[in-house]
């Protein structure tokens, strides 16, 4: 085997690696958008939807109030990365959220209640995202760094808006069955 092949195939098996490790090293670097806190709520309110869902209304809405308040404090530095950062911190939130809806749903759970206070979160978290969108004090620059994901938000909350919706009526007009109501085996 010449120097050149050699060279070439080492070349090539650290390509690999690299194409192996870097999505596995980018996910260990990343990191979870609740505190330790946060998540000791979450854990005891694992079986009680409305509590669990409500908890994460009330921490989407405080991502994006931290970001409403970074945003407007002329101290702020970096504030299109932390802007960013604040928006994926939302969206981590709110995906699991709806995770959390659709296997409580699953489940037949009765999720009226929570539903309420969630669709009346939707509307808040569109205008906020909107009013975002349409801040008249950014520049051009700061807002391409974020853009993207201003978009993916925006776009999940439209469309989760109308899936919440559509399960609130659905278990207002055929609510669940209560667990004493399920005949016994």
């Amino acid at each position: 085997m010449t120097a050149h092949s050699y060279a070439s195939r080492c070349l090539s098996i650290a390509l690999v690696l690299c194409t192996c490790v870097s999505p596995w090293a980018w996910a260990q670097h990343r990191r979870d958008p609740l505190n330790p806190l946060e998540i000791d709520a979450l854990r005891e309110t694992a079986l009680e939807p409305e509590k669990r869902i409500k908890l994460y209304v009330k921490f989407a809405r405080e991502r994006l109030q931290a970001m409403e308040q970074l945003r407007t404090d002329p101290k702020t530095t970096n504030r299109a990365q932390q802007t960013r950062d604040k928006l994926q911190d939302f969206l981590d939130v709110y995906d699991e959220m709806n995770d959390n809806i659709d296997n409580f749903a699953d489940r037949k759970e009765d999720l009226r209640k929570a539903l309420k206070a969630v669709v009346e979160a939707d509307t808040e978290f569109q205008a906020k995202l909107r009013a975002l969108k349409s801040s008249a004090n950014t520049n051009k620059e700061e807002v391409e760094q974020y853009r993207v994901l201003l978009a993916d938000a925006m776009d999940t909350v439209d469309h989760s808006i109308d899936d919440h919706r559509q399960l609130l009526t659905e278990q207002v007009n055929y609510p669940p069955k209560k667990k004493a109501d399920v005949p016994p085996k």
